[in-house]
């Protein structure tokens, strides 16, 4: 029923829009991503199931050259991004943002996921810190999809070699309010000397609220709040003939520290056809060595635009569960 009702609101939304007669100005985009997801280990098979990842509609909407606005929707969760945008200056060195949109923490999570590599999105550390979703989010935070409502500004400067976002966030996730007093906030610096290659680091410094337990931090209780800190640096080069990425990761729940690094790559074969590996390492907590490595081997094959097959295999091997194999597969539309 909330699926029926937010898709009826967005037509709402483009027929007012329409009715304004800005229809020239609204940018509607898309994407949905589907496949297959079989994990075993040994005889014993834990998942072996087609499922549907994402679905994704949304408008972008320039109300004024210098005003603009966005609706997203998940049409396999909730609503995940509504916020305006105005440029206070007249090139694009400052911008205010206000709604609920991506934090600016770390190098992925504001990353689309029809760009990323892995099927599985995000790294373990990334999904931990950004609570982006997958089975290395972060209990006590949940399924957030790296989205927060606050307040943002944001540019660029010395021609656009120097990018920088600074946010105040509730840090409680999507469409709820903030749980405590406090506020995160969020620092982002993105240098990029030369095209195709940039050096991003990040922070972020708040309070968490418990909304649910975990073996990570099990000094830490439902309806707890706790010192939540996230620090990260890593690097890019992307040109036609190789992309590779990688970050270094650390944070602080309470008494408990954790940190991981990541690197990924997509190498073009033949005909938009790629090879993409990736090596994901995390330790959940540095005391108790509760780490996990991921190591993946793929193909993927963009057969039109944005649009492409995936197929990956992920060796998962582990300290505080049983090691574990993956395979996926996934096609991915978008417009």
């Amino acid at each position: 029923m909330r699926r029926i009702v937010s898709l009826f609101f967005l037509l709402l939304l483009v027929g007012t829009i329409q009715a304004w007669d800005l229809t020239k100005n609204v940018e509607l985009r898309g994407y949905a991503q589907a496949g297959y997801n079989y994990q075993f280990a040994g005889s014993e098979t834990y998942v072996n199931t087609f499922q549907l990842y994402r679905t994704l509609l949304w408008a972008n909407i320039n109300i004024t050259d210098r005003w603009s606005m966005r609706f997203m929707h998940d049409f396999n969760s909730k609503p995940q991004e509504f916020y305006t945008d105005f440029r206070i200056t007249k090139g694009k060195q400052l911008n205010v943002r206000f709604g609920q949109f991506k934090n600016s923490l770390t190098m992925e999570n504001p990353m689309s996921p029809t760009m990323l590599e892995l099927i599985e999105c995000y790294s373990q550390s990334v999904a931990y810190y950004t609570a982006c979703g997958g089975p290395a989010g972060d209990p006590m935070l949940g399924t957030q999809y790296g989205r927060d409502f606050g307040l943002e500004l944001f540019g660029t400067l010395a021609e656009d070699k120097f990018l920088y976002n600074v946010a105040i966030m509730n840090g409680q996730g999507v469409c709820v309010t903030d749980k405590n007093h406090q506020k995160d906030y969020i620092l982002r610096l993105d240098y990029r000397p030369f095209t195709g290659f940039r050096i991003v680091t990040t922070g972020q410094l708040g309070t968490g609220h418990a909304i649910a337990s975990s073996q990570f931090c099990p000094d830490i209780q439902v309806g707890d709040n706790y010192r939540r800190n996230r620090v990260s640096v890593g690097a890019e080069y992307k040109i036609p003939a190789l992309s590779i990425r990688g970050e270094y990761l650390a944070g602080q729940d309470g008494n408990v520290h954790s940190h991981g690094a990541y690197c990924n790559t997509a190498i073009p074969l033949w005909n938009y056809l790629d090879a993409v590996a990736s090596v994901d390492w995390f330790n959940r907590n540095k005391d108790l060595s509760m780490y996990q490595t991921n190591y993946t081997i793929g193909l993927q094959y963009w057969f039109y635009g944005k649009c492409r097959i995936q197929a990956q295999y992920t060796r998962s091997q582990s300290h505080f569960r049983d090691d574990y194999n993956t395979f996926q597969a996934q096609m991915q539309v978008a417009f």
